[in-house]
């Protein structure tokens, strides 16, 4: 069931490639459930939480040529409140389809929903350095509205508004013998966030729950906010590498939700232990998740509901046999029902213009 394992080429992906057999003999790793039982066993492992965006506020309006903004805030319980921008045509009249802009975890906390939203303010430098990276060098929550959406984009937990309160003063400086420039605050903030995350993954396993399960919490919060708009319709989500992660987790998780974009987040498990396992978020791994169905089970869980997956096939954290292992499990839990698209693109880890525009005319066509 474990791919290559007596070819692995990491040493300790050979480690883990021994243990992975028994495992697999003794637990019955990776199982074939049905789709509604999947989803609600998922749901119980990753210890989703029940939460909802109360006291929603209107902080700030604007207006950008073509578009209206608005800066909510609301409180989901614990922590700061969340901050978010909903993004819409000026001038459109009566119910708009929806969606979801989930921001990517991109090592970089120190901002959430400002990777792909752009509000009143210039973006900073740190985004447009992440938007050329990944995103085309243009914030797609803005052109998405622009399409005839609206648009929802928040910061998640330890993201943005919901970071945790890090000192950047503390974070290490650069060695002497190097010429990196000075780090930004922001820098600073996000070399102190990387090794934080485990001590969130820690904390959310000791209270019952798991860092997936949090996040997913709140971004159900959110698509319920948003479907609860007079102004809003059908509503779908969309993200990239760890935003994508989120979709996919909204779209397990969410009967509601009616279209699902995952660009660049999906490969078997198994696929995984030659090197690509420690390049991945916490959020990637909830306990439990194996003995229930492999990642792209949980993924394809929601057939015969639409999904578009994106395989970016010069993705270095992914192995290419695991995004097409991905690709025929998928295609096999939604047979010949033609919800299901997929995108292979010779690129490499990102959404870009080209893929956002793929999505965006996949969205009008099962949004309205």
């Amino acid at each position: 069931m474990f791919a290559n394992r007596p070819g692995l080429a990491d040493p300790t992906g050979l480690v883990f490639g021994e243990l992975a057999g028994i495992a697999e003999a003794q637990l019955g790793t990776y199982p074939d459930l049905p789709g509604p039982e999947l989803r609600a066993a998922a749901r119980d492992a990753l210890g989703v939480l029940d939460l909802r965006a109360d006291d929603v506020r209107v902080e700030r309006t604007w207006v950008d040529g073509d578009l209206v903004g608005e800066e909510l805030s609301w409180s989901v319980g614990f922590g700061p409140r969340t901050r978010a921008f909903l993004l819409r045509p000026r001038d459109a009249v009566g119910p708009l389809p929806g969606v979801v802009a989930l921001h990517c975890h991109g090592g970089m906390k120190w901002v959430g929903k400002e990777k792909i939203a752009d509000g009143p303010e210039e973006p900073s430098p740190e985004v447009v350095r992440a938007r050329a990276a990944i995103y085309g060098g243009r914030a797609f929550a803005n052109e998405l509205a622009r399409r005839g959406f609206v648009v929802l984009a928040h910061d998640v937990f330890v993201w943005g508004s919901r970071r945790f309160p890090l000192d950047p003063e503390a974070a290490p400086a650069p060695a002497p013998a190097t010429a990196e420039a000075p780090l930004s605050e922001a820098d600073r903030y996000d070399r102190l966030a990387g090794p934080h995350e485990h001590i969130v993954a820690k904390h959310c396993a000791v209270l019952g729950t798991s860092f997936a399960g949090v996040v997913a919490g709140e971004d159900l919060a959110a698509a319920a906010y948003l479907r609860s708009r007079p102004d809003v319709g059908p509503v779908g989500c969309a993200g990239l590498s760890g935003g994508g992660l989120r979709a996919a987790l909204l779209g397990a998780f969410d009967p509601q939700m009616s279209a699902v974009v995952v660009a660049a987040m999906v490969s078997s498990y198994r696929d995984m232990l030659d090197g690509h396992v420690a390049k991945h978020t916490w959020m990637f791994y909830p306990p439990g998740l194996p003995r229930l169905g492999d990642w792209p089970d949980l993924v394809a869980a929601r057939a015969p509901q639409p999904l578009m997956v994106q395989y970016a096939m010069r993705d270095r954290l992914f192995p290419e046999p695991g995004m097409r292992r991905a690709h025929a499990m998928i295609s096999e839990r939604y047979g010949d029902a033609g919800a299901y698209e997929a995108v292979f693109a010779e690129v490499p880890h990102s959404f870009d213009v080209p893929r956002q525009e793929r999505a965006f005319d996949w969205l009008a066509r099962h949004l309205t």
